[in-house]
């Protein structure tokens, strides 16, 4: 027995390696691989007919450009995780029970059953994570899993849609639109997409859709900007209501960075002062969104709205004041 466990081992623990490499990427070369696992091309092809055997589907092809690559199955093998891998999917799992909806059993069940396998040293990393984190639970306004994973198939299949959305007014419409992109910020998810009716770009929030239809393909438009940034500027520019505008001390380099994206649009001006478009449907939440910015500032226009700014601040004062005394 003696002789014959060194050579298992080392075969076992080649397998796991080569497993690895193969759901790390979706193709390898043979020679990449012999390379990766310092074996020769006759090796590679007996682990692999290994791993068949047990299940995981390899699939094969020859000529120029040929490898390997590990291909869906009927079945879903067993998955192998390094410990950054298996710390990530934990994290995410917690994270997709508050902000998905109908998808909080699902994680906490896969949740239980990772925490089984996790050895002792993976544990306590996230363990010590959750021991400083407070969840606040599941989000009214988040979107339904199955709604999300429709949204996803269409923008990837390039398929139409036709949408019973409420907008931010409660107001109910009919939209046939051409996904393009769905963002994730936080709790909430957007869709963008071609909007055929306005025949623009429009963003949509995934907890507003009401229904969704799906219909036949179509050739994506090219989108004229970085998605990011125009999410960003979106979702930015929102709010409804009479708005204003001030300069802050500091360059809108250097305050983008830590500037909540709510409190407004930032521009730049020089290198030592920023313009902040303002908007609110009251001076409470104007006044709460200039706070926010946690910088100094100065009013450039909307003195009509002074005398009310002004007031709230005062009531705050006085409260302040009241607690001093």
């Amino acid at each position: 027995m003696g002789s014959t466990l060194g050579p298992m081992l080392k075969t076992s623990t080649r397998l796991l390696r080569l497993l690895s490499l193969l759901q790390s990427r979706r193709h390898w070369t043979g020679a990449e691989l012999c390379e990766r696992l310092e074996v020769d091309a006759r090796t590679v092809r007996r682990d692999v007919d290994r791993l068949r055997e047990l299940g995981y589907p390899v699939q094969a092809s020859a000529g120029v450009g040929g490898g390997y690559r590990l291909a869906a199955g009927a079945s879903l093998p067993p998955l192998l995780l390094d410990d950054d891998e298996a710390v990530a999917m934990v994290v995410a799992l917690r994270s997709a029970a508050s902000s998905v909806a109908r998808i909080e059993d699902t994680a906490v069940g896969l949740l239980g059953k990772l925490d089984q396998l996790l050895p002792a040293r993976l544990r306590r990393r996230v363990g010590a994570l959750y021991s400083v984190t407070l969840s606040l639970g599941q989000n009214q306004e988040s979107p339904d899993v199955d709604t999300l994973t429709e949204l996803a198939g269409a923008c990837r299949d390039h398929r139409l849609l036709e949408l019973d959305y409420n907008d931010r007014g409660g107001r109910a419409s009919q939209r046939t639109i051409e996904p393009l992109r769905l963002v994730n910020s936080g709790r909430r998810w957007y869709l963008l997409a071609w909007d055929r009716s306005r025949d623009d770009w429009r963003l949509f929030r995934a907890d507003r859709i009401r229904g969704l239809r799906c219909g036949g393909g179509f050739v994506p438009r090219k989108f004229p900007e970085d998605v990011a940034a125009y999410v960003q500027r979106s979702i930015s520019q929102v709010m409804t209501g009479e708005g204003l505008r001030v300069r802050l001390r500091g360059s809108a380099e250097a305050l983008a960075p830590t500037l909540p994206p709510w409190c407004g649009v930032l521009e730049h001006i020089d290198e030592g002062n920023s313009l902040l478009h303002v908007r609110g449907d009251s001076a409470e939440e104007i006044l709460a969104l200039l706070a926010l910015t946690g910088v100094e500032f100065e009013l450039i226009d909307g003195a009509e709205r002074v005398a009310q700014l002004r007031e709230v601040a005062q009531r705050l004062l006085r409260g302040l004041d009241a607690q001093a005394g």
